[in-house]
């Protein structure tokens, strides 16, 4: 999927089609963040760096690994709403036709909220790096990690929205309220990084 110009790309998203959607664009935020913080720990290595390049080589790793997870994702969620589009596809001609379109749609609903789970946790784990990049991280490239922190935000609302709507159309009310129960951290992080990007613009002033 980001093998292709992000002009070709939007212009899928644009169209009449199902996928790429929502949940597609809030991992490419996800990945966007992600790559915002490895380019800010890249800009504070060297030697006036040398007392934190360790640890910034560290999230450039780490920062790589998750932007990639996130660019699998989007992947993932348009797979998986494809296969809720298959579902609702399915003969209802009869009534064993219809409990099989039925137990298939509920399959693959579930299925459709496992990718933004993830972006969810890949998003959050950003913002914790953007938190800790705050300080150390090179002057010249700190409002960077604002808009990587803002970014991520963007990401953990949009994977609420997705697991929320999905929550909705399962009849299984506990693995409704199972899948639900996952927002309350998302939650916690979207407060994280506003604490961060606020932070960030408060120093950014002085």
């Amino acid at each position: 999927m980001f093998d292709a110009p992000i002009s070709d790309w939007l212009g899928q998203l644009a169209g009449r089609t199902p996928a790429p959607g929502g949940g597609a664009v809030a991992a490419l935020c996800a990945a966007s963040a992600a790559a915002l913080l490895e380019m800010v720990a890249n800009y504070t290595t060297g030697k006036k760096w040398a007392d934190r390049e360790e640890s910034m080589l560290a999230i450039v790793a780490e920062a790589a690994e998750l932007r990639a997870q996130a660019a699998r994702l989007a992947v993932a969620d348009a797979a998986a709403f494809g296969a809720v589009g298959e579902a609702y596809a399915l003969p209802k001609a009869t009534d064993e036709e219809k409990a099989a379109r039925s137990a298939a749609i509920q399959k693959a609903t579930l299925g459709a909220a496992e990718p933004p789970i993830q972006v969810g946790r890949v998003a959050t784990r950003i913002v914790a790096l953007a938190d800790e990049m705050v300080e150390p991280a090179n002057p010249n490239v700190l409002s960077d990690v604002g808009v990587a922190a803002a970014t991520a935000r963007a990401a953990l609302s949009g994977s609420i929205t997705n697991i929320t709507v999905n929550a909705a159309f399962l009849t299984d009310d506990g693995l409704s309220r199972d899948l639900l129960d996952r927002v309350g951290e998302l939650e916690r992080a979207m407060v994280q990084a506003d604490d961060v990007a606020g932070r960030i613009v408060e120093r950014l002033k002085k």
